[in-house]
């Protein structure tokens, strides 16, 4: 059947694997590297992006890309993608795919801990706080590096649910005065 369309049966699954192979690599790396690495793209990012999935496509098809070849590799691509988004539903899936978030500002204060091993940069903090309208630390009850690599800002006036701090690390250096108190 495959090599109807110009692909043999060892070509079929040496697309498989490469497919699986590359999106198991970019999964670990953009796990080590840290969820901003892909989350707001600038030029210069989204000129790398391109360029980064040129390769893994070129390395994915082989030497002679064929119509099947490509149609074999997106489907691999696209079943790998449900597939983890399926794993995400459940606490472990969730706990080995996904990156946690990470409180960046608490209060006025910045967690420079954090910024080291999320690579946010401070002026990316005050980039988002002007985004959010913020025109002062003093309006700040926190900031959330998110599990997707976006830039929460949480407003002071208003008690935080601790429910919306669960599995952030970072959540407890967060001044009680903005935390609602637990209703029991």
């Amino acid at each position: 059947m495959w090599h109807d369309f110009g692909l043999t049966w060892t070509d079929a699954i040496r697309v498989v694997l490469s497919a699986v192979g590359l999106y198991a690599l970019v999964l670990v790396l953009i796990r080590v590297m840290g969820q901003r690495t892909m989350a707001s793209l600038s030029s210069f990012d989204l000129a790398a992006a391109v360029a980064l999935g040129a390769v893994v496509g070129r390395a994915i098809l082989g030497y002679t890309p064929t119509l099947a070849a490509g149609a074999l590799g997106l489907v691999t691509l696209l079943v790998l993608q449900a597939g983890t988004g399926q794993l995400r539903r459940y606490r472990r899936g969730a706990v080995a795919i996904s990156n946690r978030a990470f409180v960046l500002m608490a209060g006025s204060e910045i967690v420079e801990a954090n910024l080291r091993k999320t690579h946010v940069s401070e002026t990316e903090i005050t980039a988002k706080l002007r985004l959010s309208g913020i025109r002062s630390r003093m309006e700040v009850a926190c900031v959330i590096l998110e599990s997707t690599g976006q830039i929460s800002v949480l407003r002071a006036g208003v008690p935080i649910d601790p429910e919306f701090l669960e599995n952030v690390r970072g959540a407890e250096l967060i001044p009680a005065s903005f935390l609602a108190v637990p209703q029991d």
